[in-house]
């Protein structure tokens, strides 16, 4: 006889939902955002080896970051799509193994060809399908939306922290084995990303009958994110964050070496900004859950705009690098947390991967700009100082859009349970 307490569920009873681990998906996220966003930010560390050892110029080592910039831009929607559609787990470890890939070729790359190959396309590709994006949207379906920005800001300062981390370990690699085993260290860590991506398995959740949320398919959402004027012109507004982070970590270590200043100062520079970034992101979660994201927004790109000024202003001395490396780090990725939290404040979590994705290839447009015409600028004159003109007025037009963004849910949603 079956009691009550051992009878199977019927087939029309739903199986009770198990809660997530949630400690262990935001450590294991936080670990795979860190892990993923470190090494791409180090490479600006190997153009002086690489260009010196191949006999390449500046463009064409900045030309193959800029692809990679573009490509990670134009896969991330794709990644997205794949993440809401077969899960997180799967993606990330996709992308990790590709990371991983693409690190190995790059070592061996001995023609521009390859190393815009391997450095542009493959490690793009790679980071698009392991990136803090996808980690974030897995945080916004774990956690309350009363805590997703502050969530978003934890998982973008766990990126920074890679920042800061791989900067002096990019160095110290470099300077102990030489710039082409470095890369195979690199390399072997992204492995690391499959086996802690079985966390943060998952996706969105199906659609409920009788919800009081309308129903929706991929497509619809997208049509109605473009039908958006908050969206379009958060879009356009996180076009300059990218031109912005791509130029400077690219750059900027060549460009205080021309300054004449010791190089080291450049991997110091680059490493100060990730670990002011982990307090900037931290609290740019905890504000954007408190106060107006699209102020806070243009407060962000207008104070990047006068650290700007005031950097090409200031004499050429350590202390200036680490006043401006240390402003930029606390402004850097602090973007991420009211810009991914507009997006699912606006549309909800369902369909966040795909939405934000289509955001962050904006960013990634600007980010092959910053890049490519930081090298293509600097070899036609000799000089940086019109790409740091060109960031100064980004920085004012970026402040003047994200002003009139309205912080309220699209029409579909008004009313409608927080998700």
């Amino acid at each position: 006889m079956t009691t009550s307490a051992t009878r199977a569920p019927t087939s029309g009873s739903p199986l009770p939902k198990a809660s997530p681990n949630l400690p262990l998906i935001i450590v294991c996220g936080c670990l795979i955002a860190l892990l993923s966003f470190g090494p791409r930010s180090a490479l600006g560390l190997f153009l002086a080896p690489m260009t010196e050892a191949r006999d390449w110029s500046r463009e064409i080592f900045a030309l193959a970051l800029a692809i990679q910039n573009l490509v990670w831009g134009a896969a991330q929607p794709i990644a997205g799509m794949v993440s809401d559609r077969f899960g997180t787990a799967r993606t990330l470890a996709f992308g990790g193994i590709v990371y991983t890939l693409g690190l190995l070729l790059m070592a061996q790359a001995e023609s521009p060809l390859l190393l815009h190959v391997a450095g542009g396309v493959m490690i793009g590709l790679g980071v698009a399908f392991s990136s803090f994006s996808l980690v974030l949207a897995a945080f916004g379906r774990a956690v309350t939306p009363e805590r997703r920005s502050l969530a978003f800001g934890i998982g973008t300062a766990a990126g920074s922290f890679g920042q800061f981390l791989f900067a002096p370990l990019s160095q110290g690699l470099i300077d102990g084995l030489g710039w082409h085993d470095s890369l195979y260290v690199l390399a072997g860590l992204m492995l690391l990303i499959p086996f802690l991506a079985v966390a943060l398995k998952g996706k969105p959740a199906a659609y409920v009958p009788g919800s009081a949320i309308a129903d929706q398919k991929l497509t619809e959402a997208i049509s109605e994110a473009f039908r958006t004027r908050g969206f379009i012109l958060l879009t356009f507004g996180f076009f300059v964050c990218g031109f912005h982070v791509a130029f400077i970590t690219v750059h900027l270590p060549p460009y205080i070496a021309d300054l004449g200043l010791d190089p080291k100062w450049g991997a110091i520079a680059i490493a100060l900004i990730g670990l002011c970034n982990v307090f900037g992101a931290l609290a740019a979660g905890y504000i954007g859950g408190r106060w107006s994201k699209p102020y806070f927004l243009s407060l962000i790109y207008l104070g990047r705009a006068i650290a700007i000024t005031l950097f090409l202003m200031a004499p050429a001395t350590p202390l200036s690098v680490l006043i401006f490396a240390g402003t930029m780090g606390f402004l850097w990725l602090s973007t991420v947390p009211p810009t991914s939290g507009l997006v699912a404040v606006m549309f909800g979590p369902r369909y966040m991967a795909t939405l934000f994705g289509f955001v962050f290839f904006s960013h990634q447009i600007g980010s092959f700009l910053g890049v490519w015409l930081g090298g293509r600028l600097y070899d036609q004159t000799g000089s940086y100082d019109v790409i740091w003109y060109i960031g100064i007025a980004l920085g004012l037009f970026a402040a003047v859009v994200h002003w009139p963004i309205k912080e309220e849910p699209v029409a579909r949603l008004a009313g409608a349970p927080a998700q």
